[in-house]
């Protein structure tokens, strides 16, 4: 069985409050989890003390069973100083395909032959 530590949705449509929780991995996102950890409010100001109101301890003891954090309650755990995410960074994604790639070396060579065609001439 594994366990996450996840949101789960409530509120009202267009007015999200979540509840953090550890659940089945296989269990549906608003649906049957085992304990509630704390609670998360996007709505409220960053500074302020009610946005995230977590359980340290029985996350740390969740994380010492095997349970695994989704990557926004990671982050909102370490803002508490529960534990440490890494940094994830994918650049290879952002950068252009082969067809967009294998054009713009095309434009670039044929700026560079009509920049070499006219410096003899001036």
């Amino acid at each position: 069985m594994s366990l996450k530590i996840r949101l789960s949705r409530g509120g009202a449509k267009k007015r999200p409050f979540y509840r953090i929780v550890v659940a089945d991995s296989r269990s549906p996102r608003d649906g049957r989890f085992i304990e509630r950890l704390g609670t998360f409010d996007p709505l409220k100001a960053k500074d302020a003390a009610d946005r995230l109101v977590l359980d340290a301890e029985k996350a740390k003891a969740w994380i010492a069973k095997g349970a695994t954090a989704t990557d926004r309650v990671a982050r909102l755990l370490e803002s508490v100083g529960v534990g440490k995410r890494e940094a994830r960074n994918n650049p290879q994604k952002s950068q252009p395909k082969k067809k967009a790639q294998e054009r713009a070396a095309a434009a670039a060579a044929a700026a560079e032959k009509a920049a070499a065609a006219e410096a003899p001439a001036a």
